[in-house]
């Protein structure tokens, strides 16, 4: 302990070095806390009773199944949460009302869609939306069909300060199963390219834009689609970055099929060359719980953002 460290403790006692920590937390932007998740189904939908053995038609999401969402993320706290596959915008409303009864009050709202009329894209922000321009009718060319963007593109933006404007940009591309109508690797090839169509476009109003893409992109890290989105060159303005998160064990996995007992990662956040010095990257994390299954098949990310630019440590 130095001279002046121990002068200080007897003279003045414990209360000023509380004061001086509380001062350092002050000065300290808050974090804002973004958290994208794919709910598995909050909808309703044809399904298949495991302890009956039964296909409940027109049943919604299990009770049991809701109320574990809502407790993971009453656990995460979201300030903006971005979700994939809720239903209607009672669905919205249901998940809305329950997350405030956790003490998570989200009341703006953007519900998106595509060509699937079950499956969609909502967000939900502590803060007000100051702009919409979500994409529902974006369609591509596949040989001599001409197909739908199934669940389309959402596009919010929400002013974190006066000048920091935050492009929130929504997907939940192809899945991998297999369909009739085309291949479902090149279905959702197309739909990363329409993606990367309308970050481009963002960036052609707002060169400076701070745009954060997220959801669920059913996709592994090394496949073209991927690639598509972060854009090429890599190192121009209009790159996005893979925010890469990990969860408390080092695993970066997001998804689970119990069906082949298969971990993959196809949960996603790019971040554009200006919002990456906003993100706290020490403190952005896959969520883990053991049960995360009980809630869904997938594992929510979750994303700190400072209002103020992060200066880098030496």
């Amino acid at each position: 302990m130095s001279l002046w460290h121990s002068i200080t403790r007897r003279v003045f006692g414990p209360a000023v070095f509380f004061t001086a920590a509380a001062l350092l937390a002050a000065a300290e932007p808050e974090r804002l806390t973004f958290c994208s998740y794919n709910l598995k189904n909050w909808l309703t939908m044809d399904r298949f009773d495991l302890q009956t053995y039964k296909t409940l038609p027109s049943a919604p999401k299990p009770e049991d199944e809701r109320v574990r969402v809502v407790k993971i993320l009453a656990a995460i706290k979201p300030d903006i949460l971005g979700v994939c596959e809720i239903g209607t915008a009672d669905d919205l409303a249901d998940l809305q009302k329950r997350l405030k009864a956790a003490g998570i009050d989200l009341p703006h709202t953007e519900l998106a869609h595509g060509g699937d009329p079950v499956r969609r894209l909502a967000l939900l922000s502590r803060l007000p939306i100051k702009a919409r321009n979500s994409q529902t009718d974006l369609k591509y060319q596949l040989g001599d069909q001409t197909l739908p963007f199934q669940r389309g593109v959402l596009d919010a933006t929400i002013a974190i300060t006066p000048t920091f404007d935050l492009h929130l940009v929504g997907v939940h591309l192809k899945s991998k199963r297999e369909v009739t109508e085309a291949d479902q690797a090149q279905m959702r090839r197309n739909e990363a390219r329409l993606l990367r169509k309308h970050i481009d476009s963002i960036f052609t109003k707002e060169p400076g834009a701070r745009i954060l893409a997220y959801g669920d992109f059913n996709e592994h890290r090394n496949e073209p689609a991927i690639s598509d989105i972060i854009g090429s060159p890599r190192t121009s303005d209009t790159a996005m970055q893979d925010v890469w998160l990990k969860d408390n064990d080092g695993e970066v996995w997001t998804h689970f099929w119990d069906a082949a007992d298969t971990y993959s990662r196809l949960d996603y956040c790019f971040a554009s060359r200006l919002l990456r010095p906003h993100l706290d990257y020490s403190k952005c994390f896959i969520y883990s719980a053991r049960d995360f299954d009980k809630a869904s098949d997938h594992r929510p990310l979750v994303i700190k953002i400072s209002p103020e630019p992060i200066l880098k440590k030496d």
